[in-house]
């Protein structure tokens, strides 16, 4: 069964290929609604514990995950889970880590990498992505 967001709802963006994904930052109330069957969770020390499936991807605030290769791992698996299921990014605030994701997740689609950031800043929050190295770790991600 087919069980991807309302295109409509809070924090939900629209990937080229029809995926939506929903970012969102942990320090606001659960969007009300479907709760998500994968959560990604980017945050520098682990997350509180949810009732849905999740991944902790260890990523202090305003840097750069803490290990790259299962960043992209995570990324990578939530973007083919997100074909047929909610999928959400979440990190503190919602803006620089989930946006810095969410990015990643366009390149995944086909997004050019150097249009990544502007595809997230349209479709979720105009400040998403918030340090020169969280836009320059989206430009390197397409190159794996």
């Amino acid at each position: 069964m087919l069980e991807t967001w309302d295109r409509a709802a809070e924090g939900v963006m629209p990937l080229p290929s029809g995926r939506l994904v929903r970012g969102r930052g942990l320090r606001r109330p659960l969007p009300e609604g479907p709760t998500p069957a994968l959560a990604l969770h980017l945050l520098g020390s682990p997350p509180p514990p949810v009732a849905w499936e999740s991944r902790w991807v260890r990523w202090p605030d305003f840097r750069l995950p803490a290990d790259r290769h299962a960043a992209r791992a995570a990324m990578e698996e939530a973007w083919e889970r997100a074909a047929a299921e909610r999928v959400e990014f979440a990190c503190a605030g919602g803006r620089g880590r989930t946006g810095t994701a969410l990015a990643c997740l366009a390149v995944l689609d086909g997004v050019p990498a150097a249009e990544a950031v502007a595809h997230v800043r349209r479709n979720y929050h105009p400040r998403a992505v918030e340090t020169p190295w969280q836009r320059r770790y989206v430009l390197r991600f397409a190159a794996g």
